[in-house]
């Protein structure tokens, strides 16, 4: 199979939302389907207030085991944007994004608990509001 390139733009064909196994799936026009964990969705969100303004900057988000999406809006032809159940609504999913989560999800979740682990905190934690100024320690 050849490597995808960042050329290449995906395009969903199908995508449901399961609220029973909270998970998102969205199958591929390549013919691939993936059954996205909300979790996994939500402690990777591409939004600034998960990953930051740059490398090293990310929020590590805990306690969203149970999360869901309560609605998903379009946006555009190229993204979706979920409104999670624990009031998260600023990530904006494109379609190679989703992809990406899809197709490399076991090892993003290994990396999500392994993160936890090195921060001494599990997934059901609560989350942590980051105080001001934590951005700037020296």
């Amino acid at each position: 199979m050849p490597a995808s390139t960042s050329s290449d733009h995906r395009v969903p064909v199908a995508l449901t939302v399961h609220q029973q196994s909270r998970a998102l799936e969205i199958a591929f026009d390549d013919g691939r389907v993936f059954r996205i964990p909300f979790e996994l969705m939500r402690v990777y969100s591409p939004s600034a207030e998960v990953q930051g303004h740059g490398p090293g900057q990310e929020t590590l988000q805990t306690g969203k085991r149970d999360v869901v999406i309560d609605a998903i809006e379009p946006v555009g032809h190229y993204a979706v944007k979920p409104t999670f159940s624990d009031g998260h609504d600023t990530g904006l999913f494109t379609w190679d994004y989703l992809y990406r989560l899809g197709s490399q999800q076991d090892e993003l979740f290994a990396q999500y608990l392994e993160r936890l682990a090195a921060a001494g905190l599990d997934r059901d934690a609560e989350m942590v509001k980051p105080t001001g100024g934590a951005c700037h320690s020296h």
